[in-house]
């Protein structure tokens, strides 16, 4: 399976080299107010790819600050402890348990 996975990989690398072997030509992108940037083919769609990347990451940002604050706030409050030499007994706490479905999925092999 380990060799079965290296060669797919190898397979999406050399499909993405021969893409950047074969579109080598200059593309212009044109922007506004008569500029515009000339460069290969491949240069532009790694520029995009890249750009849509940053966007997409940024966009994500404020849903990540909403969740971590949200898990910051629930995160359960540590009881005060007793003074060792104090009478007062206390009970030892018991442990939570845990089920399958509390722990997360894990991937074994990703691409």
């Amino acid at each position: 399976m380990k060799y079965l996975l290296w060669l797919l990989k190898a397979a999406i690398f050399f499909t993405l080299f021969a893409f950047a072997l074969n579109n080598q030509h200059d593309a212009t992108v044109y922007f506004f107010f008569g500029t515009y940037w000339r460069a290969p083919l491949v240069l532009v769609v790694l520029a995009a790819f890249a750009g849509g990347l940053v966007v997409g990451a940024l966009g994500m940002l404020p849903g990540w600050w909403k969740h971590r604050a949200a898990a910051a706030a629930q995160q359960p409050a540590t009881p005060l402890q007793a003074p060792a030499g104090s009478a007062v007994a206390t009970a030892p706490a018991a442990a939570p348990s845990i089920s399958a479905t509390d722990l997360p999925a894990v991937r074994q092999h990703g691409l």
